[in-house]
């Protein structure tokens, strides 16, 4: 019998662990399934809960934030799994999800990785399907085009328009919030990249999947929720430097120095022209809130670290979340 092995990566999100592997129990699939939890040294008290509230559960217990890669890494060493099904833990797996998904992979063997149709806690959908990055769609990313056309697919940015969602379509990146790899793609491309602390794993995997060959298929029959957010709400500034961090080591992995010093360039233009919209819209007297403000500091510090490499309170990536901000 083939087995899928699902594998949560976790830190301080206690309720929403709780909520999704309640899901997985309500919602088997119908081939033999495992669930791994690798809890990342959480302060509030999740692995206890796992321990005690899901004894079918195998937990590993980090010693320290591993990050959202090698996490993932360490349970899939130990899976036993013919699917790898990586789940975050503030996602909510529906009924027939998984069974549907790992029936993709085995009706079609030239497919490394499915995902299914996301939404979010309020019900809205969640564009988990995206363009790799390339020029173009970092400058409509920089211009706010991808913002102003959302559901142009030459404008669009990164992401894929939403109608693209309500069908089944072969997928430059599949968001890690969830999805199902096939082992044998995994073994021939390796793991995620332990270089990305959280946020940009996901795309580089896709990339490396395509460049051996392999497929990667949205799969909309098969739906799941996802709130997003439960860990990287705890530092939102730390979360914008480690984003910017990613992207660069990305480019640079992919396409060089060259490549990484014009997307520096593309970011520095994002922020830098955002902070001046923001002010001058302030400036001309747009009341103050608490979100402005946070925006208005979020350029900044994102600006100054593109500059001089220096944040506002940066923790080393050990101190920080290792959820990613995937929807």
């Amino acid at each position: 019998m083939e087995t899928v092995s699902v594998v949560i990566v976790n830190w301080n999100t206690r309720g929403y662990l709780r909520d999704c592997l309640m899901s997985i129990r309500r919602y088997p699939a119908e081939l033999d399934c495992e669930v791994i939890v690798v809890d990342n040294n959480s302060s509030d008290g999740s692995a206890d809960m796992v321990a005690t509230d899901f004894p079918e559960v195998t937990l590993i217990r980090a010693d320290a934030n591993l990050g959202f890669a090698r996490a993932n890494n360490l349970a899939m060493s130990r899976a036993r799994g013919d699917w790898l099904a990586l789940v975050n833990s503030d996602a909510l797996v529906h009924a027939g999800c998984l069974q549907r998904l790992c029936d993709y992979l085995s009706r079609h063997p030239d497919v490394a990785l499915v995902g299914p149709r996301v939404t979010g806690g309020d019900g809205r959908l969640q564009r988990t399907c995206r363009h790799l990055p390339g020029v173009w769609n970092t400058l409509c990313r920089t211009l706010a085009l991808d913002r102003v056309l959302p559901e142009s697919r030459y404008f669009g940015g990164y992401e894929m328009p939403s109608r693209d969602h309500e069908t089944e379509f072969d997928a430059e990146v599949l968001s890690g919030c969830f999805c199902i790899a096939r082992r044998q793609a995994v073994e021939q491309v390796g793991g995620l990249d332990e270089q990305f602390f959280f946020y940009g794993e996901d795309i580089d995997w896709c990339k490396r999947f395509a460049d051996a060959g392999w497929r990667k298929v949205f799969v909309p029959s098969a739906t799941a929720t996802h709130f997003g957010g439960g860990s990287t709400a705890n530092a939102p500034l730390r979360y914008s430097i480690e984003i910017l961090r990613a992207t660069l080591k990305y480019w640079r992995k992919h396409h060089g120095v060259t490549g990484e010093t014009l997307c520096r360039g593309l970011l520095m233009a994002h922020h830098g022209v955002r902070l001046v919209l923001r002010l001058g819209v302030r400036y001309v007297g747009q009341r103050r809130t608490p979100a402005s403000d946070h925006k208005c500091q979020e350029d900044a510090v994102c600006l100054r670290w593109l500059f001089t490499g220096q944040g506002v309170a940066i923790a080393q990536p050990s101190s920080l979340q290792a959820e990613s901000h995937r929807t």
